[in-house]
């Protein structure tokens, strides 16, 4: 079987079927074992479950659909203060999310990312939504559940991109 990396998917579409409380403290943990720019762990999460919340939440974008068919969504937020490596904050984000995904797939569920950050707008309706305090800003919104369907993933992979340096020449992988 191949690894969580090669079997993600993006799933937008989800059945009723609630996330265990054990799946999701999973998921906690993975996202919290990123890596992080001088360990700094800017991050804090919010899980939303109640449907009108949901509701609201897959407004925020014209992409955030997925977020009112899932049963929970993750909220990715960010300390906007105090922050030692304020410059790698969103890439220590990246690397949570990206974790939560590929956890997911280890625990038999479907998840999406849908960009929240750096859209001012986004941040702001998330914002209110959730009634964050002014330390943290939403970074992402993940939809999590079991995926209604059996979709397959992208096979994406093009060694014409991969350009490696041999000596003073680039040569093929």
């Amino acid at each position: 079987m191949e690894n969580a990396i090669f079997t993600r998917r993006s799933v937008r579409e989800f059945t009723d079927q609630a996330v265990e409380p054990i799946k999701l403290k999973a998921l906690m943990k993975a996202a919290m074992a990123a890596p992080s720019a001088g360990n700094q762990q800017p991050w804090e999460f919010y899980v939303a479950t109640q449907p009108n919340i949901l509701k609201k939440l897959s407004e925020v974008g014209q992409y955030a659909q997925a977020a009112g068919n899932a049963p929970m969504v993750i909220v990715a937020c960010n300390y906007n203060r105090g922050m030692r490596h304020a410059d790698f904050v969103q890439q220590d984000m990246a690397a949570s999310v990206q974790n939560i995904l590929l956890e997911a797939v280890n625990q038999g569920l479907g998840a999406v990312w849908m960009g929240v950050a750096p859209k001012r707008g986004r941040m702001e309706i998330v914002r209110n939504i959730l009634n964050l305090p002014a330390n943290l800003d939403p970074f992402a919104l993940i939809a999590v559940g079991y995926a209604a369907d059996e979709g397959e993933p992208e096979k994406r992979f093009d060694q014409s991109r991969v350009h490696v340096l041999n000596g003073s020449t680039y040569v093929a992988l």
